[in-house]
């Protein structure tokens, strides 16, 4: 199995410590947030910063590593009203496009953003009005990845516009593109209202978006209504608390991952961890890895 991590949950304060990193814990893939793991680095002057010279420098250093890159994140908000923010976060995505082209990273990734400026969580994300808004929105976006021959993949999250792998199902078909794709995160889908349901769901997310889906992020999650979710919370860096879950490190929760590898192993999929963090990041990749020999 291909296991990687996100980058920036490694050890170190520049790209080639991170990098560095990842390779002695095992991991053979990365996630890159280019703000997290390039010191100065700003989103907001991503377009000028983001040049073939330091494309060319990234791949060299991952090449050096033995890593590929299979994710490059662009998490802005596609649905802003702000016309203004929205034309600059366009151009954002675009040059994360033709540098994640340069570098040889498999995808640029987004999740699918909310209807209001402070990307917020708001009773609109989940209208048809929100769905449409996104299909419109990141059509061009797409149709820039197929002219730059790069792929652009979406995340559904349930607390943003596309929260179900129904809805996400509605964007692919909509946009009809091969150079869209999914990265499929099943604790993402879940809540406090379905995670008593958590196998139906991921089953659901599978069956709809699996054939579309070029990566697999894997956590674990625990209801934080429990005290166990509130202990782990309390006690463990890098779990978040995500709509009433408490999101935390692979093999520490309740997340049943045969169908996810079974999913992987069927389309030669890489999977990266999250909330992990040095301490535990190598038990994550070994319980998944055990996992696997069974599936």
């Amino acid at each position: 199995m291909n296991i990687g991590i996100r980058l920036h949950d490694t050890a170190g304060t520049t790209l080639a410590e991170h990098l560095a990193a990842a390779k002695a814990q095992g991991f053979t893939c990365v996630h890159i947030a280019m703000s997290k793991v390039i010191p100065g680095f700003r989103m907001e002057d991503a377009p000028a910063l983001l040049t073939d010279e330091l494309a060319d420098e990234v791949r060299a250093q991952l090449e050096a590593n033995g890593q590929t890159c299979v994710l490059l994140g662009c998490y802005l908000n596609l649905c802003s009203p702000d016309l203004e923010a929205h034309a600059k976060t366009v151009e954002i995505y675009k040059a994360h496009l033709r540098f994640a082209k340069r570098m040889g990273a498999l995808l640029v990734g987004t999740e699918t953003g909310a209807p209001n400026t402070g990307y917020k969580t708001c009773p609109e994300c989940f209208t048809e009005e929100a769905l449409q808004l996104f299909i419109e929105r990141a059509t061009p976006v797409v149709r820039y990845a197929e002219e730059v021959g790069q792929l652009f993949a979406i995340e559904p999250v349930i607390r943003h516009i596309v929260s179900t792998p129904e809805r996400c199902e509605r964007v692919l078909n909509a946009i009809n593109s091969p150079n869209l794709r999914v990265i499929l995160d099943a604790v993402n889908l879940l809540g406090e209202e379905n995670a008593a349901d958590a196998k139906a769901v991921v089953a659901d997310g599978v069956a709809r978006l699996g054939s579309r889906t070029s990566l697999l992020h894997m956590k674990d999650f625990i209801p934080y209504t429990t005290e166990r979710g509130q202990a782990v919370k309390a006690g463990t860096p890098n779990t978040d608390l995500f709509s009433n879950l408490v999101s935390c490190s692979c093999g520490t929760g309740d997340m049943d991952y045969a169908p996810l590898i079974a999913l992987a192993k069927q389309y030669d999929l890489p999977m990266t961890l999250e909330n992990t963090n040095p301490d535990n990041a190598v038990a994550a990749r070994e319980h998944l890895e055990a996992v696997g020999k069974q599936v």
